[in-house]
């Protein structure tokens, strides 16, 4: 087999890279053994504001507007339904929230992703006394439906090879390189956390993160837009909400904690006034950086063999924007922006 790129991994970075690949019309086979399962048990919100201190996401506006279109062609190619454009407020638990929020408002760098007006108490299973702050340009992205439907749509195609990736078995070459029966031009290793047994990048500030999320059932909820505060609170339709999520550094594991249970049950019911089951729990482990930037560049000595992972907690939101940032790089000889280029740790 001969094809433009192999990509390892399946999650939202791989599949970011595989459709920028697509609409390209650059062959390609992903390699994929599902053992990491932070980008399908997201919360899949994007959101240009980090609402705990009321700032702008790195690059949030060109983020956006890569994203849209983005996941409209996906929606296209898949025919489902990806991208909802419900409303995101942030829940206030004090006046002094509330004069934050002005304050932040009044923050150029905010412009455009801020309603400046304050919603009053709107829904009966919420406390919420001190109202409410909308953002804008939010919305969600159902990120188990989307890989799901792309590797179906990876295996009608023939270019998904469900395996644990070899590394020892990978030859670099002048041209470009071979794995097993397949010779490519390019290889992209976008294995999340399982960076950190990759033999040509394992040098890089990977750490993991786990997060944890629980569903509830909560038919006195009647909630029709995210609300977050110490926990994101996610409609999904039927009565049905995503309560998340858990930061933990210790625990590198996949399987959900009763700690990580507790915390969310805890932080919730200062939240919520209603009666809830809970009907799921899921645990994954984030890739993240100790900057909050990515891992996007071209191994130092293998100059065919390149990285895409460290999405973090916003992988929907800067998946599309790394993965179009990496392919304009190999491909066109564009400049990565520094903040992004794994050179910065290898200066």
């Amino acid at each position: 087999m001969k094809v433009n790129y192999i990509i390892v991994g399946c999650g939202l970075a791989g599949i970011s890279f595989a459709e920028v690949l697509r609409r390209a019309n650059k062959s390609y086979v992903v390699i994929e053994d599902n053992s990491q399962r932070s980008s399908s048990v997201a919360g899949g919100i994007y959101n240009p504001v980090i609402l705990k201190r009321f700032s702008a996401v790195w690059k949030a506006q060109e983020q956006l507007d890569v994203l849209r279109p983005f996941y409209q062609g996906l929606e296209e190619l898949l025919n489902v339904k990806l991208d909802h454009k419900i409303e995101l407020r942030r829940l206030f638990s004090s006046i002094e929230e509330q004069n934050n929020w002005f304050l932040a408002c009044d923050n150029l760098k905010l412009h455009g992703f801020l309603d400046p007006n304050i919603i009053g108490s709107s829904f009966d299973g919420i406390n919420d006394t001190f109202g409410y702050g909308k953002v804008l340009q939010a919305g969600r992205i159902d990120t188990a439906l989307l890989i799901t439907n792309f590797r179906k749509y990876l295996e009608s195609n023939n270019a998904i090879i469900k395996a644990s990736f070899k590394h020892a078995a990978l030859e670099t070459h002048q041209d470009g390189i071979a794995y097993k029966n397949i010779k490519a031009d390019y290889i992209i290793f976008a294995e999340g956390f399982g960076l950190n047994s990759n033999p040509f990048f394992n040098d890089l500030p990977l750490n993991g993160t786990k997060g944890e999320l629980i569903t509830i059932h909560a038919p006195e909820l009647q909630l029709d837009v995210v609300i977050k505060s110490s926990v994101f609170v996610i409609p999904l339709g039927n009565d049905i909400y995503r309560i998340g999520a858990t930061y933990e550094r210790n625990d590198k594991t996949n399987v959900p904690s009763e700690a990580g249970k507790d915390e969310l049950v805890t932080k919730l019911n200062k939240v919520l006034k209603c009666k809830y089951t809970i009907v799921d729990h899921v645990a994954g482990i984030r890739p993240t950086v100790r900057d909050r930037r990515p891992l996007v560049g071209q191994h130092g000595t293998h100059k065919h063999m390149y990285v895409l992972n460290g999405l973090g907690t916003r992988g929907v939101m800067i998946g599309p924007y790394v993965a179009t940032a990496l392919f304009e790089y190999i491909e066109r000889g564009t400049v990565l922006d520094p903040e992004l280029d794994i050179r910065r740790f290898q200066t």
